[in-house]
């Protein structure tokens, strides 16, 4: 008398064990390449195992966590996910760096309707290249499938960042005066902000032209987010670094004013930079005003640092960058407490 097959009502119910098992397997390789040497113990663990070693006297952990936003849906629709795993840890490390402080390790969060193995590692293979390019480990993670809770294709990600800087090189901005200059960092693109405009705005166009970029439109908007970790560190060693700014979702007047003392504001001299055709197609397309441009955007920005006037020039030619503007009292630069002029 035969054996009945053994029923799995788990996969019945939409969720596959092996395939997660096959992603865990996929991944591992991947996972590995981000090793630095405080990470203790392997993948597949219950928690990920890190040691300072004493490379700190008195450290300040800084963490920071974030998304990618409806950029996923862009990664989606074009069925390109090798690059959308960069932009997750970018958005976290981008972060913590404001502090000052060197990312140590990460964490992502990956959740799926039904879980494609290839599509997976697909997208750890990103998280561990923007790993990689930030210096900091992959520990861990969390691949969850759950059926009924995302439509065919879709998935989304979160991510975690823990980073540390000594209590004395902590960068608050307290330091920053009147008459310190700004050096801006080029953006490789959007980013990973504005896409709920940015997929209004160019959805009647075909995503296979270049429409003047240079590139299809398509590469242009999944451009992955610039790390910034090597370029602030190099800052932070040669100049007296007194604040960064990460621009992300609000722009110059959402962002700038987090990092200033009470009483002053910047200038952002309006022409200092290049500014990528991709934001020129994009105000062009939704009419948007430069106060809407400057509120949503990046507008070719991605990072600013503010340090002595007389060392702008330098820093800016030690990253790459341009020096972009100034502090002034805050009543010079309006309410916004930045003004683009």
């Amino acid at each position: 008398m035969s054996t009945p097959p053994e029923r799995d009502a788990y996969r019945q119910a939409g969720v596959d064990i092996d395939a997660g098992e096959a992603v865990v397997q996929g991944i591992r390789e991947h996972v590995e390449s981000t090793r630095t040497p405080g990470v203790i113990g392997g993948i597949g663990g219950f928690g990920g195992l890190f040691t300072l070693g004493g490379r700190f006297r008195d450290p300040v952990l800084v963490s920071g966590t974030d998304g990618v936003g409806t950029k996923l849906l862009v990664a989606q629709r074009i069925g390109r996910h090798d690059s959308i795993g960069v932009d997750l840890v970018a958005m976290c490390v981008n972060d913590v760096i404001v502090c000052g402080a060197e990312p140590l390790f990460f964490l992502d969060y990956f959740a799926t309707g039904v879980l494609s193995p290839d599509v997976t590692v697909q997208v750890v293979a990103g998280i561990a290249e923007g790993c990689r390019q930030a210096g900091c480990a992959l520990i861990g993670g969390e691949t969850a499938e759950m059926p009924g809770m995302y439509g065919p294709g879709h998935y989304d990600l979160a991510g975690f960042c823990l980073g540390a800087v000594e209590r004395d090189a902590l960068l608050d901005g307290s330091r920053i005066q009147v008459g310190d200059a700004l050096v801006g960092l080029p953006s490789s693109g959007v980013h990973s902000n504005g896409y709920s405009l940015v997929r209004k705005l160019v959805d009647g166009l075909d995503w296979a032209q270049d429409h003047g970029l240079g590139q299809p439109l398509a590469d242009a908007l999944l451009a992955p987010t610039r790390i910034y970790v090597r370029d602030c560190n190099r800052l932070r060693a040669d100049f007296d670094l007194r604040g960064l700014c990460h621009i992300t979702g609000g722009g110059f007047p959402g962002n700038i004013p987090r990092v200033l003392p009470d009483g002053t504001g910047v200038i952002l001299d309006a022409g200092s930079w290049p500014v990528p055709p991709l934001f020129d197609l994009l105000q062009r397309l939704g009419d948007l005003s430069p106060r809407e441009m400057q509120r949503t955007f990046n507008n070719g920005l991605g990072m600013i640092a503010i340090l002595p006037a007389d060392q702008a020039a330098a820093a800016a030619a030690a990253v790459g960058g341009f020096v972009v503007g100034r502090v002034v009292p805050a009543a010079e630069a309006g309410p916004d407490r930045v003004a683009v002029r």
